[in-house]
């Protein structure tokens, strides 16, 4: 008889928990040319996690006002705003109604090399990403349209599923008291998934694809994806930026991204 390793069991005990906590399978997006059509679970719904969410994104803006690192180049703001402003134009190919979301975008002053987009679409860029790295507007749009990607997914709502399930299987508590108690730390999880838990390997793939999509269908050349994560990988061989602290090696996604550029050019090539 095969015995099934601890891991596995316990990733088996996690999804029955989702499951009697409430779960629902959901397709969080439409496919797209790039093809991504995973059915995701999930334990909590859209709407709490955009609370928390927007909970978190304040506290963030707020420590930035309070440091005066928030927005002082107005420049590399309206940069950013624009880049990030035609790449949501090309959201609906994937979820219609993410156009008439409260998007917000945001620049903090530091030297880390960093950006992320919360459920909802609250963005923010690290200064550092841009000055250090020296990007173009293509390749800005390379990461921009990643996080939105990670956004439209609803990855941080899959995330905190899986995490609430954990919690389940570790407290053994009811799971519908599990998910009561735990809504009102919904906040904190949501800044926990975005700063210290990285996405799981199959999320980053997804957003990998999406994101090149989405840039190619903004007019944004998609190759410039592949000249990002050279730079990537030559910042992360001199001092590893804390973006790639949540990413796969720079040079397995170059890998992929090349095996999914054929479906994307097209698209790219009708806009210029």
């Amino acid at each position: 008889m095969r015995t099934m390793n601890t891991p596995r069991l316990f990733a088996c005990i996690a999804a029955l928990a989702i499951t009697a906590a409430g779960c629902e399978t959901v397709q969080t997006t439409n496919a797209g040319a790039v093809g991504v059509d995973r059915k995701q679970q999930m334990a909590v719904p859209t709407e709490t996690i955009n609370q928390g969410a927007a909970e978190a994104y304040e506290a963030e803006l707020k420590v930035a006002r309070e440091k005066g690192v928030l927005n002082t180049d107005k420049a590399q703001l309206a940069r950013v705003t624009t880049i990030a402003k035609r790449i949501v134009s090309a959201t609906p190919v994937f979820r219609p109604d993410a156009a008439a979301w409260n998007w917000q975008f945001n620049v903090q002053k530091t030297k880390e090399l960093n950006a992320y987009c919360m459920p909802g679409g609250r963005i923010m860029v690290y200064s550092g990403l841009i000055e250090t790295l020296d990007l173009s507007d293509a390749e800005l749009a390379t990461v921009l349209a990643h996080e939105i990607a990670h956004a439209l997914r609803e990855h941080t709502r899959e995330r905190v599923s899986r995490a609430y399930a954990q919690q389940l299987v570790l407290s053994g508590a009811a799971a519908v008291t599990g998910v009561s108690e735990g809504a009102a730390n919904i906040a904190n999880m949501v800044a926990e998934v975005t700063f210290q838990l990285p996405f799981s390997r199959e999320q980053e793939s997804e957003a990998d694809q999406i994101g090149l999509e989405l840039m190619a269908r903004a007019g944004y050349d998609p190759r410039a994806a592949l000249t990002l994560w050279n730079k990537m990988a030559a910042a992360e061989t001199s001092s590893p930026p804390k973006f790639l602290s949540t990413h796969p090696a720079p040079k397995e996604r170059i890998h992929d991204i090349e095996k999914n550029l054929p479906r994307v050019l097209p698209l790219y090539a009708k806009r210029n």
